[in-house]
């Protein structure tokens, strides 16, 4: 059975919700709040499907109707956030050196904000980390968007308030406009370029920055191990983004 370390819950108690039933109610007993994400932990490890819970975890039903009213609430990110800035005020996250990138989960079931392309129904899951590798945003969009389109909305996801002085990203965030909407934000963006533009715009030595992406790789590595990440089967994209946020949170519950 998965269970949570008590440090690690005493960290992010405080913004889950719990349940509050009249006392002398008849019917079911309030289920804590951390015996249901033991039970979302154990989908989200496995990969297995809600009603194959153990019978050591509350009943499935209960489990998915309160994690997705953490994911329609936000309750995940703000506990994400919670923990980056913590980390960053302690020295372990450093965002001035980050680096973006985008990875594809298919869609099978298809749902909403799923997009068709080569390899199918799928969805880019988006992520810039720090020049440890530790997330500072996460976020999921429809497959066809392209990648350069991408990168203002993936601030919004953004848990930080003072932005990267150096975003690095591959030769898909390579374009002048993108450029100059960062730069209006004090951000730098280094991409090496494209084979077929003329005007060469990025610095040599900027450009060996570029060597630390595979920071950005090991992440995605990293949230593979999460099988339920593997294939988006969740109808509801908050949902799917809850899963990946869970994963970003035990992440970061390792550096302390």
């Amino acid at each position: 059975m998965l269970r949570l370390r008590d440090e690690h819950w005493e960290r992010i108690l405080e913004p889950f919700p719990e349940e509050h039933i009249p006392e002398g109610r008849p019917g079911r007993k309030p289920v804590p709040a951390r015996a249901v994400l033991e039970g979302v932990l154990w989908i989200l490890n496995t990969g297995a499907q809600g009603h194959r819970l153990p019978q050591c975890y509350p009943n499935d039903k209960t489990v998915h109707r309160r994690f997705q009213q953490w994911c329609q609430r936000e309750v995940l990110r703000d506990i994400l956030t919670q923990l980056a800035n913590t980390l960053r005020e302690e020295g372990t996250l450093d965002e001035r050196e980050s680096v973006i990138d985008a990875t594809f989960a298919a869609a099978k079931g298809g749902g909403d904000a799923v997009g068709l392309t080569k390899r199918g129904k799928g969805v880019k899951i988006l992520a810039i980390v720090d020049r440890h590798g530790l997330p500072l945003s996460v976020s999921t969009h429809a497959a066809n968007h392209h990648a350069v389109t991408l990168v203002q909305l993936s601030f919004d996801f953004y848990m930080l308030e003072a932005k990267p002085e150096h975003l690095i990203g591959d030769r898909a965030y390579d374009s002048d406009r993108l450029d100059a909407d960062l730069k209006q934000d004090g951000v730098n963006m280094i991409a090496p370029h494209r084979s077929t533009r003329k005007l060469k715009t990025q610095d040599d030595r900027h450009l060996r920055r570029y060597q630390r992406r595979w920071l950005v790789e090991r992440f995605f590595a990293w949230l593979q191990w999460k099988r339920r990440l593997l294939v988006r089967w969740e109808y509801y994209a908050t949902n799917f983004l809850g899963f990946i946020q869970l994963a970003c949170i035990t992440m970061l519950l390792k550096q302390f």
